[in-house]
């Protein structure tokens, strides 16, 4: 049975890459923090599909994500899967972020990846296989006004996708990172209907995007089918960003 960990699997993308993933074959280890009543609708309604495992855990602890990696491989024995889905968003004027606010970003969508992947390679490496991927943001690629934090620790996680791709390549472990555009959701329910309005106006698609759109290209990093594909920046966007 293959074991996949999903952070942040709260969320409209995390839950949506789930529901995409959940299978008979499938063990689905579904990480939250706070989101209790979510996460166990979530669970609930994925049970029947496949086996469901839920771990809290503060991402940005060591121990913590230490205790939890060590409880999985004694219970299951393998992490297959390693999909890095928490995060947040700061929409604030590069004057107006704090020291704080540095931390709250860089905490939530870089430590917590570095975190987990440090923990979770070393039993992949062991067992010679893996896939590890990170939902990162095309504003990791291409920057957003008003984001300066948050695109840059997107653009963070993108880089360390790719050195990691390269180091750990060699144990047969393959790193890919997923850029969404703008997700329709609870992250971006603060931006106001006009600027969605621009967004799609400057959008080839002509459309916001989907968590199954972004769960479509999960499954498919997940799959036989892209076995050759690693140390790639996907990104999901409609076109947004050309």
């Amino acid at each position: 049975m293959k074991n996949i960990l999903i952070t942040g699997a709260s969320g409209d993308i995390g839950s949506g890459i789930a529901r995409k993933l959940a299978k008979a074959d499938v063990r689905l280890l579904l990480v939250y923090n706070n989101s209790k009543q979510r996460i166990d609708k979530i669970a609930d309604e994925l049970m029947d599909i496949s086996h469901i495992v839920l771990y809290k855990c503060d991402l940005t602890d060591d121990d913590c994500v230490h205790a939890m990696v060590n409880d999985i491989v004694s219970k299951f024995h393998t992490i297959d899967c390693l999909i890095n889905c928490a995060g947040v968003s700061l929409i604030k004027q590069i004057q107006d972020c704090t020291e704080a606010d540095y931390s709250y970003v860089f905490d939530s969508n870089m430590k917590t990846a570095f975190l987990l992947t440090k923990e979770v390679s070393k039993h992949m490496i062991h067992e010679q296989s893996g896939n590890i991927i990170n939902i990162s943001s095309m504003w990791g690629n291409v920057g957003a006004s008003m984001e300066s934090l948050y695109s840059a620790s997107k653009g963070a996680m993108n880089s360390f996708t790719l050195a990691l791709a390269k180091e750990l390549g060699y144990s047969n472990i393959r790193v890919n990172a997923i850029c969404p555009g703008l997700i329709e959701g609870r992250m971006n329910k603060s931006i106001s209907d006009g600027d969605k309005k621009a967004i799609i106006s400057n959008t080839p698609i002509s459309r916001i995007g989907t968590s199954e759109d972004v769960a479509n290209a999960v499954e498919f990093l997940l799959s036989g089918k892209s076995s050759f594909i690693t140390g790639q920046i996907i990104t999901i966007d409609g076109g947004f960003s050309l």
